[in-house]
């Protein structure tokens, strides 16, 4: 028998970032070497203090049976301890965090544990795919707010019309922003939070990289703004500050009714979380914090080695502020689609297409900061050897010419 799918189920667009594993492993099966700066999974290791607190959490008997469904004490604890040590902001361990098995599960349990069918789900184009998904699985309607490079890449709320303000009952955001690598300012979670205020509406921000600002900038907590709690909530993940991908382990911290909804949805949908897991997550936010701070650095210096590259062989992009992530303009002449195919056919290095996060996206590449400096050299040279630039160059030039 062939079952069909629920209607939601079915509705749901396809994995976008499967789809680009999938093509890149066809080339691969072809004996084709391709560079692989499409993916975001990190490429260094999890720390060894992370990895031996693992080792013993798992003979712990305790670890053996359920944990407690809203979370072990000395893991809410060591949320509370992370917030107030990194951002300043208190949080009661009890009332105002959520664990769970990774953050995609708050990214899309969050809009189903607060929209109803017909609500609007706000959110900035270009964004993260998961965040439609996130809606369509709570049968809501997405608003988006179109960004562009001169403004940073933050939205405008004053663009969005009244009477769809009004409807409005989830804002999703991405600070630091995957995959425009922007970051937020004060001024523009004030403006945030008085927006949600005026229209009273709850404000979620995708805190996943949080720890990857650059310049000297750390990065801003939506809940270390003054209104902060009141009207915002943030999901945060081991994955990318620790090197713990494969490890699952996310939390959301903020409102108190926010996180009472989320937790009790939790319990229905995904119940409990690895209490071994969760011990190995304590050693990680409160252990040695020496090696985030040279991650980050680590990202920094791949930054400036691709963006100093691809400037020398004449494409002018703008260096990200904050992520592992840049998102580069294309040049003249090419959608984000037809130049990422030329990058894989010609010069055999694989980015991700900027349409795949939305319409802002069409004109724009994602390059990930996950691969090392030889291997981001290498594909700046295979580029250079390819002699898309100089095509592109004197494509430009034929422009103004006939202009």
């Amino acid at each position: 028998m062939d079952f069909k799918p629920s209607t939601v189920v079915s509705e749901l667009p396809g994995n976008y970032f499967n789809a680009m594993k999938a093509k890149i492993a066809l080339y691969r099966s072809k004996g084709i070497d391709v560079i692989d700066l499409a993916s975001g999974n990190p490429d260094q290791p999890t720390p060894q203090h992370i990895i031996n607190a693992l080792k013993e959490a798992v003979d712990k008997p305790e670890n053996q049976g359920y944990p407690p469904f809203y979370g072990k004490t000395g893991t809410l604890e060591a949320i509370a301890a992370f917030y107030k040590r990194e951002y300043n902001v208190e949080l009661d361990p009890e009332t105002e965090i959520a664990v769970f098995n990774g953050s995609g599960i708050g990214v899309t349990g969050i809009p189903q544990s607060l929209l109803n069918p017909g609500d609007i789900l706000l959110t900035a184009d270009p964004a993260y795919p998961a965040y439609h998904a996130a809606a369509a699985l709570a049968r809501a309607r997405v608003h988006t707010i179109p960004v562009y490079e001169q403004e940073g890449f933050l939205p405008d709320y004053s663009t969005v019309p009244k009477e769809i303000a009004r409807k409005v009952k989830l804002l999703m955001l991405n600070y630091p922003n995957n995959p425009t690598g922007a970051v937020a300012t004060e001024e523009f979670f004030e403006r945030t939070l008085a927006f949600a205020a005026a229209y009273e509406f709850p404000v979620l921000n995708d805190f996943a990289y949080g720890a990857f600002g650059f310049d000297g900038h750390k990065p801003l907590s939506l809940l270390q703004q003054p209104g902060g709690k009141e009207y915002g909530v943030e999901t945060y993940t081991a994955s990318k500050t620790y090197n713990m991908a494969g490890w699952r382990f996310g939390f959301a911290a903020g409102n108190a009714s926010i996180i009472a909804a989320l937790k009790h949805y939790h319990t229905q949908a995904y119940s409990t979380v690895f209490g071994a897991v969760q011990d190995a997550a304590v050693a990680a936010l409160l252990g040695p914090q020496e090696v985030v701070r040279e991650l980050g650095k680590l990202y920094e210096r791949r930054r400036d080695v691709l963006v100093s590259r691809l400037r020398g062989i004449g494409w002018d992009v703008a260096a990200p502020k904050g992520t592992f992530f840049a998102w580069f303009k294309v040049p003249e002449g090419y959608t984000g689609e037809s130049f990422a195919g030329r990058l894989l056919d010609e010069a055999q290095v694989a980015v991700a297409q900027g349409g795949g996060f939305g319409a802002q996206g069409s004109r724009y590449i994602r390059l990930s900061l996950v691969n090392s400096e030889e291997k981001l050299n290498e594909a700046v040279d295979r580029i250079a050897a390819a002699g898309i630039f100089k095509r592109a160059v004197s494509a430009w030039g034929q422009e103004a010419k006939d202009a």
